[in-house]
This record gives structure tokens, sequence and C-alpha cells, in this order.
């Protein structure tokens, strides 16, 4: 048999052992939520559409759980509801894959082109250990938005943006109108001197639900005065799964969690996270401005339960990156390693252990466990340099940085990643 015969069969094997154990260990890890939040959206729209209530009034029987989204976001969901139940699950976890499979290939081929990987293997190696991921698999089993929203994003950071197109924004503003937190990357791009693309997102998230007013009046009148406001129908901010900086101090003390000392957190991390941001594009790195916004959203939102965590797969990504863009030696064993223990904090449930007491030492660590990961994600996830096609590279002053050959273009051309290209 020829070698490279010999190596595709070695890589189809590998492929098959890893997702026979990804799907072995989902037996055994993963909880099932029977879709509880698409059930929410779909019972929601149904009472809206078909039974003449108004979407915001709708409670998931036996539950104090509703419709908390904007009203564009109903728009974008209503031909939901006419599917059966069963379709409408199957759209919901295609979307969740095909969303999914997209950015992990945007962020993962360049790594395999310039490690020499073969692309299909390390794409198939990707997915099996996302599917592992406890907020991508939590994600598909409540059957929520947060890889769509996830794309949105990237698709502007991380293809329109590094090309100079005029419709950078677009996604952010649409991501930002369905669900309001991915509004920090519009801030992100203000922060960052992006005034074009923050004006294009402002305008798309104003006028998208300028129109699902147009069209629900009273579902808008409701949400934007009175549903936006009822913190009672997210959650408690105490429970285990809200990762944020307000569910660690919230869990400090149930009954009278501190806002001042919460306020203080996030004033702290919204500043650490404008020097990065701002070093981050100072040296063309929009992938590791990406993944730092994604964290610093998971951070200072109020509520972030665990399956919003997916906005720190690019994050997780990028360390493996850097790690093979570094010389062999201790800078890349140290950022495999904090790659590694991420992940595998991050598929393993360590914060349900306190589920029910969360008090003391120990409680106070590992109940907030996805709160340090993203906090040492934002503070230390590297920051790289492009350089231009006569060598010259740009810096980020003050920040630790690494070579990345797949950045060698212009800003017009970064879009060109893994792509061999001409300066004309």
């Amino acid at each position: 048999m020829a070698q490279g015969a010999k190596k595709t069969t070695a890589q189809v094997v590998g492929v098959v052992v890893l997702a026979a154990a990804v799907t072995g260990f989902l037996a055994v890890a993963a909880v099932r939520h029977g879709f509880f939040d698409l059930k929410v959206y779909y019972g929601a729209l149904t009472w809206w559409v078909r039974d003449g209530g108004e979407i915001y009034d709708y409670l998931k029987p036996g539950t104090q759980y509703g419709f908390t989204y904007p009203p564009f976001a109903a728009l974008v969901m209503l031909p939901m509801v006419y599917l059966p139940w069963s379709a409408a699950i199957v759209v919901s976890v295609l979307a969740s894959v095909a969303t999914t499979t997209v950015l992990i290939w945007w962020l993962v081929d360049p790594i395999a082109r310039r490690a020499g990987w073969t692309r299909w293997f390390a794409l198939a190696v990707a997915l099996c250990l996302a599917a592992a991921f406890e907020p991508m698999r939590e994600t598909v089993n409540f059957g929520q938005v947060n890889t769509l929203l996830l794309f949105l994003v990237a698709v502007d950071l991380l293809r329109l943006l590094p090309a100079g197109n005029r419709w950078t924004g677009v996604g952010i503003g649409l991501a930002t109108a369905i669900k309001l937190t991915p509004g920090v990357f519009i801030v992100y791009l203000l922060v960052t001197g992006r005034w074009r693309a923050a004006l294009t997102a402002s305008g798309t998230a104003a006028g998208v639900s300028l129109l699902a007013a147009a069209l629900f009046p009273d579902a808008s009148r409701e949400f934007w005065t009175e549903a936006l406001w009822n913190t009672g129908r997210v959650g408690e901010l105490a429970f285990v799964s809200n990762q944020s900086l307000r569910g660690v101090v919230a869990r400090l003390n149930p009954e009278h969690p501190s806002t001042l000392l919460w306020l203080l957190l996030v004033l702290g991390t919204l500043a650490l996270w404008a020097w990065r941001s701002r070093a981050a594009v100072a040296a063309g790195d929009e992938a590791t401005g990406l993944a730092l916004t994604g964290a610093v959203m998971c951070l200072v939102s109020p509520v972030t339960w665990v399956h919003h965590l997916v906005w720190l797969l690019p994050a997780l990504i990028l360390l493996v990156d850097n790690a093979m863009a570094a010389p062999a030696g201790r800078r890349r064993r140290v950022l495999l390693v904090a790659a590694t223990i991420g992940y595998a904090l991050l598929i393993s449930r360590t914060v349900w252990f306190w589920e029910k007491d969360f008090t003391g030492v120990d409680g106070f660590l590992g109940s907030n466990a996805y709160v340090w990961i993203s906090l040492a994600l934002l503070a230390f996830l590297p920051i790289r340099r492009w350089l231009t096609p006569d060598g010259s590279a740009v810096e980020a002053s003050g920040v630790p940085q690494l070579d990345q050959p797949d950045r060698r273009a212009p800003a017009g051309q970064r879009h060109l990643v893994g792509r061999p290209f001409t300066v004309r």
C-alpha cells in the first residue's frame, strides 16, 4: 500500500475511533434537556400566532420561563410555527452543526496549512472535540441560538472586516437585534476605531428592530417597556449555571448580592478588555479581537448560562494556533497545556459538583471554574502580529507577540488567509 494511502487509512481510523469515544463520553456525560429552550420558543410563537395571545405573556407550562428575545428574533423564528415539532428540532440541530462547522473551518484551516496537517482530518478532529465541549452540547440539547449568533459576528470580524468590505457590521447588527448581548461587538468596533463598521452594525440593529416594531407594534411595546426589565423570567442569578461575574457575586451572598461589587468588577474587566482589544487590532489580529470580546461578553453579562460559553471556542482554538506557531520548546508546551486544561474543564461539568452547595473556599473556586477560564483567556490569550510583504512587522506595544505567517497580507487582503496571493 502506498504511503499516502496508509496515512489516509490511519487518519480515517483515527477519526472513527475519536468519534466513537466522543459518542461514548456524551452518552455518559451529556445531560438531556429535551430541547427545553426550543420548546419555549415554539410554544410562545404558537401561542402568539395561532392562539391570539401576546408572545411575552406566554410561560412554558409549569415553569417561569417565557420568550425573552427582542421582537426581531420572533420575526426570524416565525417560520417555526408552520413546522411540526420534530422538524423544528431537525432545523435547530442542523443550523447549530452547520454554523459551527463553518466557524471551526475558518479557525482551524490556517493551523492545518501551517502545520502541514491534512485539512479534512484537522476539521474532523476539531468537530469531534467540539461535540464534547459542554457549552456546545448544551446549546444543541437546549435548542439554543448561540452558534448562529457567533457565526454572524464571525462573518463580520473574520471575513468581511479583514477584506475591507463595506457591509462589515451587518452580521453584528443582526446578532444584536436577535439577542441584545452581541451588542458588545458594536462597542468593540467603536473602541478599536472602526467607525463605519460600528455605524453599519448600529444601523442594521436599529433598522431591523424598527421593522419588527412596524410589523408587531404591541409585542415591541411590551418587550421594550416591560419584558426586557423582568429579570425573573431569565432565572436565578446565583444558580451555578450562571458563569458570569454577576453569578460569582450572587453566589457570595444569594439573598443580597452586592451590585456595587459587581459594577466594580465589570468596570475593571472592561478596562482590561479595551486595552487588549486595541492591542490586538493594532497588531492586525482580528481573530483574537473576536475571542477577547466573546470572553468579555460572557463575563460582564448579568446572566451567562453554561451554553452561552460557546463564545469561548475561538479563544481555545487560538491557544492551539498560537502554540503551533511558536517554536518547539517551553512556550509551545505551556500554550498546549493551557488549551488542554481549559478544554478539559469545559467538557467536565465541573461546576455542577457545587450546584447545591457553593459555600466555602472550594465552593467559591469550583462553582465559578468557568468564570476563571474566561478571565484567564481575556488576560493571557496571546496577541499576534502580522507581517507585510516587505517583512516589516506591525507590533502592539507592550504585548507579547508571535509571528503569524498566515497574516502576511495587507489589511485589505487578509481574507485570503492560507491562500497564495499576489500584491499588485
